[in-house]
């Protein structure tokens, strides 16, 4: 049910492009994944996703268990059919929202008890009821809870988030494996994804990655970056985490990020990303183009005729014009965070094809600096 097939290597760097076959038919590598926090793709439709060329979306497992709750997902048949997505969907643990948004939260070997940031009650996520919440939602791939520091943290609090991440994982794998032990993944229909930690230090993620690595999944996830540390920092340290990862399995790295960090990662042999840049971004009306970064609000695009770019397919690009753009901008109009996310998409996906093709070409280096050349000014 769940296979990741690598079909080329790129010539001079870690770039590989494949495919990872899913009960919803699955998706080609490497891929971005919009991110539906809470059961939508911010400001979108699943028609407006499809048209945009998106296979997967990543939902998140602690918004939904807020609301509208695990026990209305199961009446309700699922996140996919809540939303009307025929696609796959990944959702993460819910751990790092706990982390960053929850209020009054204890965390011991069991389980973290924290409070809801919507109405202060109390609820308690252990890794056995973070796969529960992921299979009421019925995501095709699950990921184990684990610990997420903020950096810069000390050593201690580093090891510690390691320690708890892979005791959770293996706590993780007993529950996945509960209904068919001998099944790898078990005829749930859900994948599990384990999550390498350990900050920025090379001999903790090395240490970490054996761990995590130690057990038989579907793929692998690299965690615990873009979280307080320098660009360059982030960047070396996907470097050398994505090549301790297993070389037949899915490499997602979490959270991350412009579109230079994202094919600088896939030079690095990174498969999956999810991030909210280009949704958030749009809604600030900023966007992405193939000359580089605008921003629709500037006094110089009021009487602009053109289109936001005009390389771009995208439904808003064919349609409109930067003038107009700007105007729904300056007026507040809804239909701007609308036009402005599928164009921001549209980017993001259509650079993710780039990637696939210069791999295949073997000039994926030459995609890279372009692209830095782009966006690290």
């Amino acid at each position: 049910m769940f296979e990741f097939t690598i079909e080329a290597r790129d010539a001079t760097t870690a770039a590989r492009c494949g495919r990872f076959a899913t009960p919803h038919g699955g998706f080609e590598t490497p891929i971005f994944m919009p991110v539906g926090t809470a059961g939508s793709v911010k400001a979108l439709g699943p028609d407006d996703l499809e048209a945009v060329g998106a296979e997967i979306i990543l939902g998140n497992t602690y918004h939904l268990m807020l609301r509208p709750g695990a026990e209305a997902l199961v009446r309700l048949g699922g996140l996919h059919r809540m939303m009307a997505w025929p696609r796959s969907i990944l959702t993460d643990s819910g751990g790092f929202q706990v982390f960053s948004l929850a209020a009054l939260r204890r965390i011991d070997e069991s389980g973290v008890e924290f409070r809801s940031h919507l109405d202060g009650s109390s609820h308690f996520l252990s890794p056995e009821r973070s796969l529960e919440i992921q299979s009421a939602i019925g995501s095709d791939i699950a990921m184990a809870l684990d610990v997420c520091p903020r950096l810069p943290a000390s050593r201690a609090e580093v090891e510690e988030a390691m320690r708890l991440t892979t005791l959770w994982l293996g706590r993780c794998v007993a529950a996945w494996r509960q209904d068919d032990p001998g099944s790898s993944p078990p005829a749930g229909g859900q994948a599990l994804f384990g999550i390498v930690q350990g900050g920025v230090d090379e001999g903790l993620r090395r240490r970490h990655s054996e761990e995590i690595c130690s057990h038989d999944l579907p793929g692998f996830a690299i965690g615990g970056l873009s979280v307080g540390e320098d660009r360059a920092a982030m960047r070396a340290a996907c470097q050398y985490t994505a090549a301790l990862l297993p070389a037949d399995r899915p490499r997602y790295l979490m959270g991350i990020g412009t579109p230079a960090d994202l094919v600088c990662a896939i030079a690095d042999g990174i498969d999956m990303f999810d991030c909210v840049m280009p949704t958030r971004n749009a809604r600030n009306g900023s966007v992405f183009t193939s000359t580089g970064r605008l921003a629709i609000k500037n006094a110089c695009f009021a009487l602009d005729p053109a289109p936001l770019d005009a390389q771009c397919r995208c439904y808003t690009c064919r349609t409109f014009s930067r003038a107009y753009l700007r105007h729904l901008f300056v007026a507040r109009e809804l239909l701007v965070y609308r036009l402005l996310s599928l164009h921001n998409l549209t980017y993001y996906l259509d650079l993710m094809h780039a990637a696939r093709a210069a791999i295949r070409a073997g000039t994926l280096s030459a995609l890279r600096d372009r692209t830095c050349a782009l966006f690290d000014a």
